[in-house]
């Protein structure tokens, strides 16, 4: 537990520093690292070879460096980001549910490891092009209903929420997460001048509420996925380079899932 803890406090404020102090060119080499890193760790889910595995890592990054390159040049126009973004959003709100329903089997590893481009490149183009309070608050409620989630979930969890995919998740644990991120919501709804401004000039607090219950699922989602993913590997990690917390993967999958959503929530939320 404590090397749970020190881990994962050291990553919080490595990356708290990077996101406040590192320009946006920096975030880009630090985006295509992670994504690096995690597409790693996706390979060997779907059994690749070490070779076809940092093949497979090599391409991604490569792919990343592209689409951030498209997104920061001062000719590129915003449509394309959308549309890739919309469809992100669709695979992680339709695909994904569908596929966890029908099972996601070790006979379909071709196509997970073609999902893993749809999982890690809109989400490390979201860390660059969103600002990076913006980035920080989406992914602080992520923390918050991960956090909530376990605590309930260990206190009053009884129902299985998907036991076939991840058994220790529970409904309560769920419903916990989510009151966890609505109180997040609230808060900076109330407290950030600019976001407390539009929403009291709009009237939009239902819709910005159910932005964060949104946000809350798709979490959920992108969680269960990567345990499905796990699954059909037989490994409890994705990896082992975070000590107490496994691989890389095993910390962002809620992460990877939100922020391509985030980005086309943002077009309506102001955050700074």
């Amino acid at each position: 537990m404590l090397q749970r803890t020190l881990t994962a406090a050291f990553l919080l404020l490595g990356f708290l520093a990077a996101v406040l102090l590192i320009p946006q060119r920096g975030l880009a080499v630090l985006a295509a690292l992670l994504i690096g890193v995690a597409a790693l760790e996706w390979a060997r889910l779907c059994c690749l070879s070490a070779v076809a595995a940092m093949g497979y890592a090599l391409g991604m990054v490569c792919a990343l460096a592209v689409l951030i390159f498209l997104a920061l040049s001062a000719w590129s126009e915003p449509l394309w980001q959308r549309a890739f973004f919309a469809a992100a959003a669709l695979f992680w709100l339709l695909a994904v549910p569908v596929w966890m329903a029908t099972g996601v089997r070790a006979d379909a590893r071709r196509l997970i490891a073609l999902a893993g481009c749809v999982v890690l490149l809109p989400a490390g183009l979201a860390f660059v092009v969103l600002p990076p309070m913006l980035v920080l608050g989406v992914l602080a409620l992520t923390w918050v209903a991960d956090s909530t989630a376990y605590f309930v979930g260990r206190a009053c969890g009884r129902r299985k929420l998907a036991p076939a995919i991840s058994p220790g998740k529970t409904w309560e644990g769920a419903i916990g997460g989510l009151l966890g991120v609505l109180v997040y919501a609230i808060i900076c709804g109330s407290t950030i001048p600019v976001l407390k401004a539009h929403l009291e000039s709009s009237g939009a607090w239902l819709l910005y509420v159910g932005a964060g219950v949104l946000l809350c699922v798709v979490g959920v989602v992108g969680d269960l996925f990567e345990s499905a993913v796990k699954r059909q590997a037989s490994v409890k990690d994705s990896g082992t380079l975070l000590p107490g917390h496994g691989g890389l993967l095993d910390r962002i999958d809620s992460a990877v899932s939100v922020l391509p959503v985030a980005v086309l929530i943002s077009a309506v939320f102001p955050a700074t």
